[in-house]
């Protein structure tokens, strides 16, 4: 029935009446300016990566609700909402699988937001109201500008910042599993001084028994020109959760009838603190060339239960978190070459207090330590336009992470110094106004997190972990037909050494004795047709062990296949209509490295999107999972070697309302 409704309801959008747009629905040109991808500014059609702009317009069309939601439709991005309540997500960049959270930098304006921990980027902390505008840079290259993290690529949020004129907004929503949303924002002016303060609250009860969530939020963010080359910008954040874990089903649990919204684990929770503080000062030495210093603090505290096969585990940690980048950016003429030379800094130092109380395999233990890292690293890159149409790109970094380890119970301590040496170099060749073709190499890595040396299951170290390094190469083409016609493809290949990973053999955190392998392409394409903008992409990636334990087997959570397909359409002046679907193929189950069981089954996710715009805001309606399939988009091995699924929701709405003025 749904799948009949949902015929009809495209044959109305795309055969109805005639109904002019209010405003133009275009793809994305290539005169698009992109921060991340240098960590300055630059045009689109001369970075040698694979790069996508979400858009304010993107994000205020979209149905998603949470940041990891506006990535679902991003080609080569796979999204996994773990609980289905919209709290804790993995992001994936080139198939990193049951790693992805480690391997995927995560910035908010152009500064870091991973964790030194497992639990790796926090998604709910920069909450979508915030968001200006998202720029995804797809492969290793980023390594050599931001360091840590950005083996997959890097992901770096914009959030809003004041404008000239004074700006109020909220929104009021809810929906499904007694979910209700709220925020309010507000922007402007005082002569030098531009202001923008958000708050947000969500709270829901969740599709399964035990996955309810409260979150709070708020920020501010504060720019001051305090001469006419020198300005400073400050930015703050308050997040605040009680979350509780429903766990995994088995597919023996779920085979004997039990519901999939039930929930064999009725008192995990994680609940969560987590406060920054971020700021820089910008001054200009002639009106393109710049010094830049910025410092952020961060402080994270946990409180979680988890109840697992062989056992469980009670835990508080606390995490401090201190950064220093200054940087040199200078955009000058070179030997008559028009030349960006970017030298920096970046500075890190992250303690985490851990208590710590498990039952493993019947045995009970308690731990208290004092875990640290304490990074640094000096890097160099540059661009070079060799001509109007060409382009070159290179760059170096030299990194060092020290790591301390203290158990408060036994009085000893342990200590490792890990140290890598990147690099990177590409070119891109402009052969029409919207077209561009470029290629890259990059050498990237990352280092160990605290707790992938400590274990929570038997409070025990592993000091020894070595940090993993990847080779990654890269060929793509972007571009844009006289028609509107908007088309990029990127083939890639990312050969890893020494890749840290969970051995389910073990049951501990290791470097895998073979190289992984990890190649595929990603394919978009947009275009406007009779007043409906049309996107879609679809990935394909191919994964393999070469050497060692699990030589010649495939990588888990990596689907082969992926595909997205997108529509937006304006009938009238009033009335906007967005459909998103996302398809995900087969992949082997988190922790089957054996690849010894069948694959975790591939879904299609619908969702929909209805607004009447009004003249200062907009009425919405959104529905996801449209065709009411039943999936997990999460799967794991168990303790047991069991396969369980982390059910997802079915269809479920959400209604709201927008105001503005």
């Amino acid at each position: 029935m749904l799948r009949d409704g949902l015929v009809l309801l495209l044959g109305f959008w795309l055969c109805g009446p005639g109904l002019a747009a209010a405003t133009e629905l275009t793809p994305a040109v290539m005169d698009e300016v992109v921060v991340t991808a240098t960590r300055q500014e630059e045009g689109l059609a001369t970075v040698p990566a694979n790069v996508t702009v979400v858009t304010a317009e993107e994000i205020a069309q979209s149905p998603a609700e949470t940041v990891p939601e506006l990535l679902r439709s991003v080609a080569g991005v796979l999204v996994n909402d773990i609980a289905g309540n919209g709290r804790n997500y993995t992001v994936d960049l080139r198939g990193f699988g049951e790693t992805a959270s480690l391997n995927t930098l995560v910035l908010v304006d152009g500064r870091r937001i991973n964790q030194a921990d497992l639990s790796g980027v926090d998604w709910s902390l920069i909450p979508k109201d915030r968001v200006e505008r998202i720029e995804i840079v797809r492969g290793g290259r980023g390594s050599v500008l931001y360091g840590d993290n950005a083996t997959g690529g890097v992901i770096n949020i914009i959030t809003k910042s004041g404008s000239r004129a004074a700006v109020f907004s909220g929104n009021l929503a809810a929906g499904s599993y007694s979910t209700y949303l709220g925020n309010l924002s507000a922007g402007g002016a005082v002569s030098d001084l531009s202001i923008a303060v958000n708050g947000n609250y969500r709270s829901a009860d969740g599709y399964r028994d035990n996955s309810d969530t409260l979150a709070k939020d708020a920020g501010l963010n504060l720019a001051y020109d305090l001469t006419d080359r020198l300005s400073l910008d400050v930015s703050t954040g308050y997040h605040k959760d009680d979350t509780s874990l429903p766990g995994a089903l088995t597919k023996s649990e779920l085979n004997s009838g039990i519901s999939r919204k039930d929930s064999l684990h009725p008192d995990d929770y994680a609940d969560v603190k987590d406060w920054y503080l971020q700021g820089g000062l910008k001054y200009f030495l002639t009106g393109n060339s710049y010094l830049e210093v910025g410092a952020s603090k961060r402080k994270r505290e946990s409180d979680f239960f988890s109840f697992f096969d062989a056992g469980e585990y009670t835990g508080k940690t606390k995490i401090d978190t201190k950064a220093f980048s200054p940087q040199l950016v200078l955009n000058e003429q070179l030997l008559g070459y028009d030349t960006k030379v970017l030298l920096g800094f970046d500075y890190e130092k992250s303690d985490e207090d851990i208590i710590n109380e498990s039952i493993f395999f019947g045995s009970p233990s308690k731990a208290s330590y004092d875990l640290s890292k304490e990074s640094h690293g000096y890097f160099a890159h540059a661009d070079l336009a060799l001509t109007d149409r060409l382009s070159v790109s290179g760059g170096g970094r030299k990194d060092r992470a020290r790591f301390k380890f203290k158990s408060l119970d036994a009085g000893s301590s342990e200590s490792n110094t890990l140290n890598e040496s990147l690099y990177t170099f590409g070119a891109s060749y402009r052969f029409t106004k919207n077209s561009s073709v470029y290629l890259s190499y990059a050498k990237s890595f990352r280092y160990p997190v605290l707790d992938e040396m400590y274990n929570f299951f038997d409070n025990s170290l592993n000091s020894r972990l070595g940090a993993q390094t990847s080779d990654d190469v890269e060929l793509g083409l972007r571009h844009q037909f006289e028609s509107g016609l908007a088309f990029g493809i990127n083939l890639f290949r990312v050969v890893t050494q020494d890749e840290i990973f969970y051995n389910p053999a073990t049951f501990a955190n290791e470097n895998l004795d073979g190289d992984s392998l990890r190649q595929g392409v990603e394919l978009t394409v947009a275009q406007t047709l009779f007043d409906i903008l049309f996107s879609g992409s679809y990935t394909f990636r191919d994964t393999d062990i070469d050497g060692g334990q699990y030589d010649g087997k495939e990588l888990p959570n990596v689907p082969q296949h992926q595909w997205t397909l997108g529509a937006q359409k304006m009938f009238g002046e009033h009335l906007q209509l967005g459909l998103n679907g996302t398809y995900i193929g087969e992949r082997r189950y988190i922790s089957d490295f054996d690849n010894s069981h069948d694959d975790q089954d591939d879904y299609f996710y619908l969702t929909g999107k209805l607004a009447y715009l009004l003249e200062s805001g907009s009425m919405y309606l959104t529905v996801n999972n449209i065709l009411d399939e039943e999936y997990a988009e999460y799967g794991a091995l168990n303790f047991m070697g069991e396969e369980g699924l982390y059910p997802s929701p079915g269809i479920n709405v959400l209604a709201g309302l927008t105001v503005s003025f």
